[in-house]
């Protein structure tokens, strides 16, 4: 929705801004703008689509901060079923109990099957490591470019310009 209005809005500006220059050949380009912004929607379509980003970023925040609630949440829960389980098989193999039958459910212990344990790991051949691949340190290419050295295959470029939003 934003984005076809804006886009309408910016070729309806295009084409308003064309028509002054051609009917005010010596038009500044400070009496341009001034005159577009009068007769212009470009500004208010603007301004719309970052108030509707404004809103998106508070839902965003909120959102965040409810899942970092319910991530909380979760790990309490897995927790608490963890030392619950592990309270019960601890209680049915102290009691030697083999088997539990209710009516609703039934439990029973089980042979463990084998797992591993790493006791010494640099003792580990070889063999059974797996290489990882290298990532390029991007912070301490930047901080080397910044202090003027050359680096092959890399360069600091200006960025794209950046929208700037201040809330009052």
């Amino acid at each position: 929705m934003h984005g076809d209005t804006l886009r309408s809005e910016l070729t309806h500006h295009l084409i308003l801004a064309d028509q002054l220059r051609a009917s005010y050949a010596e038009i500044d380009a400070e009496t341009l703008r001034d005159t577009l912004e009068g007769v212009s929607g470009l500004p208010e379509a603007v301004a719309a689509v970052v108030r509707s980003s404004l809103e998106d970023e508070a839902y965003i925040v909120g959102l965040k901060s409810r899942l970092e609630d319910l991530s909380a949440r979760l790990n309490r829960l897995r927790e608490r079923y963890e030392r619950k389980r592990a309270l019960a098989r601890w209680a049915m193999l102290e009691g030697e109990l083999e088997k539990v039958m209710c009516e609703d459910l039934s439990v029973s212990l089980r042979k463990g099957g084998e797992k591993l344990e790493v006791i010494d790991e640099g003792r580990v051949p070889e063999a059974f490591f797996v290489p990882q691949p290298s990532k390029l340190d991007k912070k301490g290419l930047i901080e080397a470019l910044k202090r003027g050295e050359q680096v092959n295959g890399a360069l600091l470029v200006m960025a794209e310009p950046t929208l700037s939003v201040r809330v009052r």
